[in-house]
């Protein structure tokens, strides 16, 4: 449970990295202040219940697709996000794919390093000490 938790916590964490950079990175995608908020959790949300989806669609239809299925989830998440909520725009083609990488970069950057920060002590106590 305390696992499914941290996953959870560092998904959503990396989710909001990656939305954040995006907004300040791509000129024709803007989040409002506390609509941040309710876009990381409609994006985080929606990204954990299609990529499944997503992979099992791909699996059967379409193998290779297999490679892109975490720039599909994040580029569909993005899809939903801008239609359910009011506080995120994404305007433009260069701009839906530009925002797909970034968001994409930045939540794989995320799932990578915060857990080695979040967890340092953890991962630490985990490791076999060294007799000499």
């Amino acid at each position: 449970m305390i696992r499914l938790l941290a996953r959870l916590t560092l998904n959503v964490l990396s989710n909001a990295i990656g939305l954040f950079a995006a907004s300040i990175l791509v000129s024709g995608f803007s989040i409002s202040g506390v609509s941040f908020i309710i876009a990381v959790a409609i994006f985080s949300l929606s990204t954990a219940i299609l990529g499944p989806l997503i992979v099992k669609i791909a699996l059967q239809n379409a193998n290779y697709l297999m490679g892109g299925i975490a720039l599909v989830t994040t580029f569909v998440g993005l899809l939903i996000t801008n239609f359910v909520s009011d506080g995120i725009s994404i305007t433009g083609l260069n701009t839906w794919i530009i925002a797909t990488l970034i968001v994409w970069i930045f939540s794989v950057i995320g799932n990578v390093a915060l857990p080695l920060l979040l967890f340092k002590k953890t991962l630490s106590d985990q490791q076999p000490s060294k007799s000499s």
